[in-house]
């Protein structure tokens, strides 16, 4: 994984730089690109490499500069307005660091509480927009600061669950189409609330099979093209209501390989095209949850629900509801 360690380090350099194209067009989601980066790194070697070749003294201290001391949550760059997007990718960065001590964990807890409206959904921020992927970051959030009983679990999960649609999938809101992307916060969700229950399992599973294409990728939704990120969102999915065998792992893993760039590093969304650190990091935790890399071989196993190393998942004592393979089907 060599070339695509320099891929990071050459792209984390130019995002830290004002005066680069990378680091103006990515600006407004710095902090999940840090957290695609750092992530990447993560699972392609120990924690204390990653660290030490990531910078992570810099890094800590500018996530700390994006905290929002007045309202308790994270922007996506300094100056900016806090979201629960940011402050989840935060926090997942802290807990690489192994520095969640660092935040104030009764604020950032407030932040979070105070988006729950009425119905159990989530505010992305204070501008009321409400979507799945919210209640995802709110609940993953909470538990990753061992606060998840501060907001009424019980209806943030009914929420999410009257959001499946007749198709088996999940989208943004009740009613809306289904989506893979939108599939995966919405399983997650479920899974840190433990009310897998709420998920039709074998229709899920079935839709999400559909998405693999003649040419083994997968799509995230029908007739669109194969895009690597959908091997995290698909897999994942997959992984956590015990149904990962329902896709042709061989051939996906064949389609991700092809995505990569071998001279300069990265994965790009399809063979041939540019590569761009979101599809790398979602490409190398798709080829992990295929059982290709292997920690024998340096790689470090990512966790379905939490998008984290396993081991730091284990170290924060997380614990998620997830179906064993093959279980009632």
């Amino acid at each position: 994984p060599d070339v695509h360690k320099q891929y990071i380090l050459q792209l984390s350099s130019k995002l830290s730089s004002p005066t680069s194209y990378e680091g103006a067009v990515t600006s407004h989601l710095r902090m999940s690109g840090v957290y695609w980066s750092l992530a990447s790194m993560h699972l392609m070697c120990s924690s204390s490499d990653a660290n030490e070749l990531m910078n992570s003294e810099e890094i800590l201290k500018w996530v700390m500069e994006c905290w929002d001391e007045g309202s308790g949550g994270f922007g996506g760059n300094v100056g900016h307005d806090p979201h629960l997007l940011y402050t989840l990718s935060a926090l997942q960065i802290l807990a690489m660091f192994e520095k969640l001590d660092a935040v104030d964990t009764e604020k950032v807890v407030g932040y979070v509480k105070g988006l729950q409206n009425d119905d159990g959904s989530f505010s992305g921020d204070e501008h009321g927009e409400i979507d799945t992927r919210f209640s995802y970051c709110a609940l993953s959030s909470l538990s990753i600061l061992g606060a998840l009983d501060s907001v009424d679990v019980g209806k943030a999960a009914e929420f999410v669950g009257s959001c499946q649609n007749f198709d088996g999938g999940f989208g943004c809101n009740c009613g809306a189409e289904s989506h893979a992307g939108q599939i995966f916060t919405c399983v997650a969700a479920l899974s840190i609330a433990k009310r897998l229950d709420l998920v039709d399992v074998d229709l899920l599973a079935w839709w999400l099979a559909e998405r693999q294409t003649g040419g083994g990728g997968l799509n995230g939704r029908p007739e669109k093209q194969s895009d690597v990120c959908y091997s995290w969102w698909i897999l994942s999915s997959l992984e956590i209501i015990g149904r990962r065998s329902w896709v042709n792992g061989e051939s996906l893993a064949t389609f991700i390989l092809k995505c990569q760039d071998t001279d300069k590093g990265g994965i790009a969304d399809r063979p041939d095209n540019v590569a761009d650190v979101f599809h790398t990091f979602f490409g190398i935790s798709g080829l992990l949850l295929l059982g290709h890399l292997k920690e024998g071989d340096g790689y470090r196993q990512v966790d379905s629900v939490y998008a984290l190393p396993v081991d730091v998942v284990k170290k924060l004592g997380l614990k998620a509801q997830v179906i064993e393979m093959g279980e009632g089907g």
